[in-house]
């Protein structure tokens, strides 16, 4: 079976699942984020300066890697996210900003103006989400919906406003709603997150439930969480 985890910005969709693949001993998927991904196609800027075309070729990248990722491991495994993910964080810009840290204060987090550069980027958006939910339909048999129950993380990477965080989680159950494919929200703590999880799809454990969230924990805390403007882009 192939499950999707999805959720918006620190809802913890990484961290459940590195407890998950250790616990009920699934692979997961291992692609670039986009702090990774940053330097080499946009390099020296961070997140919250990129331009509506850059936006468009991280889109692209993103997509591309976690293909190339899904397809190493055959018909069972557990995605961080998906490529839902990365159509809606395009189309959540359409309507908060490209930078929705500089429209927090604006009423539901709304961008004010939206200038004729944003009109275009709208309708390339809306393609590249037809090519994408045909990828999603045709990929995973189910999803696990994470409810952001966590303030948003103030990393400096992640521009962010809970406008933005509410739009992002109701178009994500909405467009699966409409691809019909089946989701379940889980919520609580990550023992209740990986109980539930594991009962619903019929997942045994392999390992001692403390000893897999400990695991999942150095997983998560070996990441390099430099910001992507601190990082070097690759030799050519």
């Amino acid at each position: 079976m192939k499950i999707a985890i999805s959720g918006t910005y620190s809802a913890g969709k990484t961290s459940t699942v590195m407890a998950l693949s250790r616990y009920a001993g699934v692979p997961r998927t291992l692609a670039r984020t986009i702090r990774e991904i940053l330097p080499e196609a946009v390099p020296g800027k961070a997140l919250s300066e990129v331009t509506p075309a850059e936006f468009l070729q991280l889109m692209l990248r993103r997509h591309t890697e976690r293909v190339a990722a899904e397809a190493l491991l055959g018909e069972h495994f557990i995605s961080d996210g998906s490529s839902l993910q990365e159509w809606l964080y395009g189309a959540g810009r359409v309507i908060h900003g490209m930078n929705p840290n500089a429209t927090a204060g604006n009423a539901g987090g709304l961008a004010v103006v939206q200038e004729e550069e944003m009109a275009f980027f709208a309708k390339v958006v809306d393609q590249y989400a037809l090519a994408l939910q045909q990828h999603v339909k045709k990929t995973y048999d189910a999803y696990v919906h994470l409810e952001h129950e966590l303030p948003i993380a103030a990393d400096g990477h992640r521009p962010m406003n809970e406008g933005f965080r509410a739009t992002i989680d109701t178009m994500m159950l909405r467009t699966l709603d409409e691809l019909e494919i089946p989701y379940h929200i889980v919520r609580g703590t990550m023992p209740e997150r990986l109980t539930h999880i594991c009962e619903l799809f019929g997942l045994e454990p392999v390992m001692d439930m403390d000893e897999a969230i400990d695991l999942a924990r150095q997983d998560y805390d070996a990441q390099d969480f430099r910001l992507e403007t601190e990082r070097l882009a690759p030799a050519a």
